[in-house]
This record gives C-alpha cells, structure tokens and sequence, in this order.
C-alpha cells in the first residue's frame, strides 16, 4: 500500500553503483530505511541532492509492516531550507540534532509529536539569529529529552544550585555526585531551561566555555539513560565552531 508522508533524511548510505539507503524519521510511521535506486548518477535528474542529513521531505512510500527495508515512489522537499545546508555553523548544529535524534530512536514507533518538534525545530534554525543558533543545541537536546522520558527538572534555587548530571535535576552540593556542574554553570543552564520558543534564546549570553559544559553534560546525562548512546561525534565541531 502506497502511503503519503512527511520525513526527515537522518543518514544515507551508498549501496551499489547507484543507489542509496536513507534512514528517514518520518511523521507516519516513525524511522525507517528506504532503499533508493538509481540516485547517484550524473544525470540532470539526479535526485541525490534530496537525500542530505536534516532534509524535510514530502515522500509517497510503500510501506510494509514486515520489511526493514522499504521503497519510496515519489518524492519531493517539504520545506527548502534557505540557510541551513549552505551556512557553515548552521549545518554543523543541524548535524548534531540529527545525530542525537538518531541515538535516541531505537524501535520503528510512530511518534507525531515528536516528529512535529523536530520538523519546528530544524526550520525555527533555518530563519534563526547568529545569537539564538549559538544555544540552539542546548535548547533542542533539553526538549528532546521530553519525549523520551528524560525530562530535567527545572528545580534550581539558591540552596540547589549544582546540576547533578546523573539525576537530571538541581541539588546542593553535599547531595551531589561526583558528575555535576559549578554553581556558575548550573546558573546559565537554569536559565536555557525556562525558554519555550527558540527566538528567547538570543537573550541568554553565554561564553565558549560555559556552553561548551552544558553541552558536554547534556551528552553525559543521554549516556546515563539511554542504552548504547556513545560519544556523539559532532560535539567535538560544535565546541569549535560556537563562540
């Protein structure tokens, strides 16, 4: 049965002389791998351009429930980012939302909401300020983590002022283990935690080092509670690239 859908390319893989196999976190029937023939060629038709890591696409797919792999019928893009695949910085944050978004799906689940999040997400870093895609990874990994269970409890005062990376919540220090952040840290990190819409984030001034921490315990606290998550291979660019 043919369905129509929207997606949202994760990776692609060469397979064969021409073809590719994309995996697409898509709104219907969560993330699957769609093998795509006869893609990589040279001809003026080539449709491989559609198939780069955060592409929205609008696709018709044969959809079976008993296959890993399935097939796309017709394609075409959603939405055509203005800046994201040409603008480095923002390219490179788009790539860490995909990679964490990746880590974290595990089972083939529809999940809408979660699909309209990243959908928002990704196009909200498209049309975003210099100033808000500087925290734009802070602010998707902390949402993200709603809809996998792993929601930080924003709990910060003046008495719990150390971000306890294990719990995902705020403590004092003699109830701390020995994974949580300073006191300055755990303060701007608060602070990200009450935004709502990523056009707020232009108001949070961070240096390097701070956002550099966030990111790194946020990396830590997906470790704690999501089996096999790893070391995620596009922090290391982030940490560069973000002043």
């Amino acid at each position: 049965m043919i369905h129509a859908t929207k997606g949202i390319v994760l990776r692609t893989i060469k397979y064969g002389e021409t073809s590719v196999i994309a995996a697409i976190f898509t709104e219907l029937f969560g993330i699957q791998s769609y093998i795509v023939n006869g893609v990589r060629t040279q001809s003026k038709n080539s449709k491989a351009h559609f198939f780069q890591s955060s592409s929205i696409l609008e696709i018709q797919v044969y959809h079976n429930e008993l296959k890993n792999l399935q097939r796309i019928k017709e394609l075409k893009w959603n939405y055509l980012y203005k800046n994201i695949l040409s603008d480095v910085t923002k390219n490179s944050v788009a790539l860490y939302m995909v990679e964490l978004l990746q880590k974290c799906l595990k089972q083939p689940e529809t999940n809408a909401d979660l699909f309209h999040f990243c959908e928002d997400a990704f196009m909200q870093l498209d049309i975003a300020e210099n100033e808000v895609v500087a925290n734009f990874p802070i602010f998707f990994a902390t949402q993200l983590a709603q809809f996998f269970g792993l929601s930080i409890q924003d709990n910060y005062s003046d008495e719990r002022n150390y971000f306890n990376v294990s719990e995902g919540n705020f403590t004092n220090k003699s109830l701390a283990n020995d994974n949580f952040l300073e006191t300055d840290v755990s303060y701007h990190f608060s602070q990200l935690l009450k935004v709502l819409h990523p056009s707020e984030l232009k108001e949070i001034k961070l240096n390097k080092n701070i956002r550099k921490t966030i990111l790194s315990g946020l990396e830590n606290y997906y470790m704690f509670h999501i089996a096999d998550f790893g070391a995620m291979k596009t922090l290391p660019v982030l940490h560069e690239l973000l002043g």
